[in-house]
C-alpha cells in the first residue's frame, strides 16, 4: 500500500510571493467591494499546482501568529529590518483563509511560534508515521527539513515556477546535508530575518567551513586549526552571534501544537462554498475551471447534423423566434474563414460545417425574414459574415454580446463561453478550451466535438436571453439597447462593409520619401555619436547618450537609462542629437504603423480598407477601431496629417465630407452640471476658453485674453473634465503648482455647478458602485472605495469623467443612427466615425444637401440644456477638407 501524503503550506510566505508576483496587476485585481485580490488569486494558482502534483490525503496551511515569538525574546531585532506589510496585502489574509476552507484545507497558527515551526513539527510527526510530506514555501530556510520522506517545494518566481528540494538535491547542489543548512546560516547571518552572523563570513566561506567541520560546534572545538588570522579573529569575536544565529535559524520540530496529523484531512473542494467565494472575489477564470471539472459530458447535447437531404426539414424551428450562431476562424470577420453555423431554438438544433447550406432557400429565408426575430452573439460580426455570402440578416432582437457589455462595461471579452460564465452560466466552454490558442489553435476535425461546442454556444444565447433582458430592464437600459446600441451595430456594419478607398500609390511614394528621410537622420545621428548603433534599442541609445556623450541623466530604470519621450524632450533643446532621435522615432512610427500598416490591409479587390469598430471594448461606450485603426491617424505633426491624403472617395468626381462636434464634452459638462455661467456662455455662442480665461484671470473682457492665457484656460477646461489635479495642470501648462491650484480654485468659484457635479458624482459612485451617462450607460467603479489612495483617486477621476465622455459617445451614436436613415435614398455613404467626427463620401452635387442635413441631424441628436455645434468641411481627400 502506498504511503499516505501530507501537503504543508507556508501560508505567509506563499501569500507574500503571490502578492508581489501580481503586484504589477494589482489595480486589475479588485472585487466589487473594492477588496484587493491579487495575492489570493496567485495563492490559488499555486495551490492548484501543488494539489495536482501531490494529491494529498492530509493538508494544512500554517500562518504566523504575530511578530512576537520565542525568537524575538532571544533577539529583539529578529526580522526587525522588514518593511511594513502593505495594507493591500493585509486585507487579503482573511480572504485566503476562507479560500483554504472552501478548498477543504485547514489553516492553523500558534501563539509564540512561526508558521515554519508548525510545519517543522507536523512534518516530523508525519515522517515518524511513514507519510510522504511535501512542504510548499517561498522561503529557502525550510530546506533544512528535507529528508527521504520530506520534499520542500520552493516557489522561485511568481507562483508557478517551483523547484522541488529533497535531501539528495541539497547534497548535490550544496554538498551538505539539509540539517547543516542551519549551521551555514548561523555563520553567514540572515539579512531577511535580520540577525548578524560572523563579520566578513559570506555564503562561500560559511559553506566551506561547514563542509570541513560539519557543524559550528565542531568548528569552534577546532578553532585553533583555522589558518587565516583575520578569519580566526572574526570567528572568535562572533562566537556568540554564531550560536545565537543557530538557535534563531533552527526550525522547531517539537512545537506544542494543539493538532496532529489526524486533525488535518484534505477534504477536497467544497463546491458550493467555493463557488460563492469565487463569485465574491470576481474570479471568473476559477469559476470556469471549477465548472469544467464538474460539467456534463459533451455527448449529452442533442443536435441534427444538416445535409442536403434534410436541409429543408426545419419544421421544428419556431418561426417567430430563433437562435443563430455563425462560427469564423479568426478575429477579422471581413476575411476570416466561415467554418460552421447552428440554427434552432430550445432543444432543436441544426448544425453544419457546409457553408453552402446557409444559401439554401429554407435557411436563407429564415435569416432574411423580418418577421422572424433572431437571437445572436455579436450581431455585427454575424451580419458582415452573412453579407459575404449574399445573405442579409434581419430582425435581430437579442445580441448577447452587446447586452452583456451594457450590463457591465468592465467585462468586455469577445468570447461567448467566457461571457456566459460572467452570468453564472457554465454549460459552455470558451473557444480557447475547445480550439486551443495561438499557433496551436485549430477547429476540431471531430464533428461531434465541433458541433457540440456550436450547439452549446447557441443554447447559451437562447438560455441567457430572458435573464439578461431582465437585468437590462432592472438597470433601466432597455431603451439604450433597443434604440441606440443595437441599431448602431448595423450602421457600423454597413460602414465597415462599404470601407474607405485608399490611394495606395500615394502611400507608397510617401513611404519611399520617409525611408530616405529616416536614413538621412540615422546617418546624422551616427556622425554625431561617432559610431553606428541600434537607435531603436533604448539600452544602446542610453549608453551612447549618457555614458559616451555624457548627457545629464534625468531618469534611470531597472535596466539602465530612461530614453522615454518625456526625458528626451527635456534634453532636446540643448542637445541636437536628441532632437534627431525624436525625429527618427516619429518618422519611423509613421512609416511602420501608418504607411506600411495601412498598405498591408488594403483589399486588392476594391482598393479599400475595411476597419472593424469594436463596440464592446471601452468602458465609456466610445468606439475603437482596428485592422486598421482609423481613429488614430496622427494630427499633431504635418508628416502624420499627410497620411490623410491617401483616403479618397471611390470615384474621382466625388468628395470627402466631414462634420464634427465642437467642444462636445464641455457642452455635455455644462448641460449635466446645470452651471448657469457655463450654460450662458454656450447659449451666447461665446468662446468658452476665452470666457474661462477672463473669469479665472479677472479680466474685464475677452478682448484682453492673450493666446497664452487662452491656452492655459483651455488646459483648465479640459483638465477639469478629466479630474485633473494641480500637479497635472502645472505639468501640462508649465506654470507652478501653486498657480495651478489657484486657477482650479478660481475655476470652481466661477463655475460652482461644476464643483458640485464633481462632488456629487464621486458620492454617487461610492454609494452605488457605478456612474451613468444621459442614456443610462453604466460604468462600474469598484475601486472607488479602495483603501489605496492612488487607486481610489483614479476611481474618483473616472467617476467624474465617465458620464461626460460616455454621454458624448451616446450622442454621436444617436446621430449616426439618424444620419443613416436620412441619407438612405442618397448616393452619399457614411464611411467613418472618428470620436466626435463623422466622415462621408458623396457626389459633388450632393455636397450642398449634406451641408444642410448633416449638421441639422447632429445638432438635434439629443436635447441638451445648451446647443450642440457642428462644423462641416469637404474636399478631394480627407486631408484637403475646407
Amino acid at each position: 500500500m502506498a504511503d499516505k501524503k501530507l501537503l504543508l503550506i507556508d501560508g505567509n510566505s506563499i501569500l507574500y510571493k503571490a502578492f508581489y508576483a501580481l503586484y504589477h496587476s494589482i489595480d486589475r485585481f479588485t472585487n466589487s467591494e473594492g477588496l484587493h485580490t491579487n495575492a489570493i488569486y496567485g495563492f490559488n494558482n499555486m495551490l492548484q499546482t501543488m494539489l495536482d502534483k501531490v494529491h494529498p490525503d492530509m493538508a494544512l496551511a500554517a500562518f504566523d501568529f504575530g511578530k512576537v515569538t520565542f525568537r524575538t525574546k532571544l533577539y529583539a531585532d529578529y526580522k526587525g529590518g522588514r518593511h511594513k506589510t502593505p495594507d493591500e496585502l493585509i486585507e487579503q489574509f482573511d480572504g485566503v483563509k476562507k479560500l483554504l476552507s472552501a478548498r477543504g484545507i485547514k489553516s492553523y497558527e500558534l501563539e509564540n511560534y512561526e508558521a515554519d515551526d508548525i510545519i517543522g513539527t507536523l512534518s516530523k510527526q508525519a515522517e515518524d508515521m511513514g507519510y510522504e510530506t511535501t512542504i510548499v514555501t517561498g522561503d529557502r530556510d525550510l530546506t533544512q527539513l528535507c529528508s527521504d520522506k520530506v520534499t520542500v517545494s520552493i516557489s522561485k518566481t511568481g507562483t508557478s515556477n517551483i523547484v522541488h528540494y529533497n535531501a539528495d538535491y541539497v547534497m548535490e547542489n550544496m554538498n551538505i546535508t539539509p540539517n547543516q543548512i542551519i549551521d551555514v546560516k548561523a555563520l553567514q547571518g540572515d539579512n531577511s530575518d535580520n540577525y548578524p552572523g560572523i563579520e566578513k563570513v559570506g555564503p562561500k566561506t560559511a559553506l566551506k567551513l561547514i563542509n570541513q567541520y560539519g557543524s559550528i560546534e565542531k568548528l569552534y572545538d577546532n578553532i585553533d586549526e583555522i589558518s587565516g588570522k583575520k578569519l580566526k579573529e572574526h570567528l572568535i569575536e562572533g562566537k556568540k552571534n554564531a550560536f545565537l544565529g543557530k538557535k534563531l535559524a533552527t526550525i522547531k520540530r517539537d512545537a506544542p501544537l494543539e493538532i496532529g496529523i489526524e486533525d488535518v484531512p484534505y477534504l477536497g473542494d467544497q463546491v458550493d462554498e467555493l463557488v460563492t467565494f469565487y463569485q465574491k472575489m470576481n474570479f471568473r477564470k476559477f469559476l470556469r475551471e471549477l465548472n469544467s471539472s464538474h460539467e456534463v459530458d459533451d455527448s449529452s447535447v442533442n443536435y441534427h447534423a444538416l445535409s442536403t437531404q434534410n436541409v429543408d426539414d426545419l419544421s421544428n424551428i419556431n418561426l417567430n423566434d430563433c437562435t443563430f450562431y455563425l462560427e469564423m476562424d479568426g478575429d477579422n470577420y471581413h476575411n476570416a474563414p466561415i467554418v460552421g453555423f447552428v440554427l434552432g431554438n430550445g432543444n432543436d438544433w441544426y448544425v453544419s460545417r457546409d457553408i453552402e447550406m446557409l444559401k439554401s432557400t429554407s435557411i436563407k429565408s429564415i435569416l432574411e425574414n423580418s418577421k422572424v426575430t433572431k437571437n445572436v452573439f455579436d450581431a455585427k460580426r454575424t451580419y458582415v459574415g452573412l453579407n459575404r455570402l449574399g445573405i442579409h440578416l434581419k430582425s435581430v432582437n437579442f445580441d448577447m454580446l452587446i447586452v452583456s457589455y451594457l450590463l457591465d462595461t468592465n467585462d468586455n471579452s469577445n468570447d461567448l463561453g467566457k461571457i456566459a460564465n460572467l452570468h453564472d452560466y457554465y454549460d459552455v466552454k470558451s473557444d480557447e478550451e475547445v480550439y486551443g490558442k495561438g499557433a496551436k489553435r485549430s477547429i476540431p476535425d471531430s464533428d461531434d466535438k465541433f458541433f457540440s461546442h456550436l450547439v452549446k454556444k447557441a443554447k447559451a444565447i437562447n438560455d441567457l436571453k430572458v435573464p439578461l433582458f431582465d437585468k437590462l430592464k432592472d438597470h433601466n437600459q432597455k431603451d439604450l439597447y433597443h434604440n441606440v446600441e443595437l441599431p448602431v451595430t448595423f450602421v457600423l456594419a454597413d460602414m465597415e462593409i462599404n470601407g474607405i478607398t485608399v490611394n495606395s500609390e500615394y502611400l507608397s511614394n510617401m513611404g519611399s520619401k520617409l525611408k530616405e528621410r529616416i536614413s538621412e537622420i540615422e546617418q546624422s545621428i551616427y556622425n554625431m555619436a561617432n559610431e553606428e548603433f541600434n537607435i531603436g534599442s533604448p539600452k544602446q541609445l542610453g549608453v551612447i547618450l549618457f555614458e559616451k556623450m555624457g548627457l545629464p541623466v534625468i531618469k534611470k530604470t531597472k535596466t539602465g537609462y530612461s530614453t522615454a519621450v518625456d526625458v528626451l524632450e527635456q534634453l532636446a533643446p540643448d542637445y541636437p542629437i536628441v532632437q534627431k532621435v525624436l525625429d527618427y522615432r516619429q518618422l519611423s512610427k509613421i512609416l511602420s504603423t501608418y504607411v506600411d500598416g495601412i498598405l498591408k490591409v488594403v483589399n486588392d479587390s476594391d482598393n479599400k480598407v475595411h476597419t472593424r469598430y469594436l463596440q464592446t471594448l471601452t468602458q465609456t461606450g466610445r468606439l475603437s477601431s482596428v485592422d486598421p485603426n482609423l481613429q488614430n491617424i496622427p494630427v499633431r505633426t504635418e508628416e502624420g496629417r499627410l497620411i490623410r491624403k491617401a483616403f479618397v472617395p471611390h470615384k474621382s468626381d466625388w468628395q470627402i465630407f466631414s462634420s464634427d462636434y465642437s467642444q462636445i464634452e464641455l457642452r455635455v459638462l455644462a448641460s449635466i452640471t446645470g452651471d448657469t455661467n457655463m450654460q450662458e456662455e454656450f447659449m451666447n455662442n461665446d468662446d468658452i476658453h476665452a470666457s474661462t480665461a477672463r473669469r479665472i484671470f479677472g479680466l474685464s473682457s475677452n478682448d484682453e485674453v492673450t493666446p497664452n492665457i487662452r491656452r492655459q484656460a483651455k488646459a483648465v477646461n479640459f483638465g477639469i473634465v478629466y479630474g485633473i489635479s494641480d500637479f497635472g495642470l502645472a505639468k501640462n501648462t508649465g506654470i507652478s503648482r501653486a498657480k495651478a491650484k489657484e486657477f482650479i480654485d478660481k475655476y470652481f468659484a466661477e463655475y460652482p455647478g461644476v464643483k458640485k457635479y464633481m462632488d456629487d458624482s464621486v458620492e454617487k459612485a461610492k454609494a452605488n458602485g457605478y456612474v451613468e451617462t444621459i442614456a443610462h450607460r453604466r460604468r462600474y467603479i469598484p475601486e472607488i472605495n479602495s483603501k489605496n489612495f492612488h487607486q481610489r483617486s483614479f476611481a474618483e477621476r473616472t467617476a467624474i469623467n465617465s458620464p461626460i465622455q460616455g454621454s458624448a459617445a451616446d450622442i454621436i451614436k444617436i446621430a449616426m443612427i439618424n444620419m443613416a436613415e436620412a441619407i438612405k435614398d442618397m448616393h452619399a455613404k457614411m464611411l467613418l466615425q472618428v470620436h466626435d467626427e463623422l466622415i462621408f463620401e458623396a457626389p459633388v452635387d450632393e455636397i450642398p444637401k449634406l451641408e444642410k442635413i448633416v449638421p441639422s441631424i447632429m445638432d438635434s441628436a439629443v436635447k441638451l440644456n445648451v446647443p450642440l455645434k457642428v462644423k462641416s468641411h469637404y474636399g478631394k481627400n480627407w486631408y484637403d477638407l475646407k
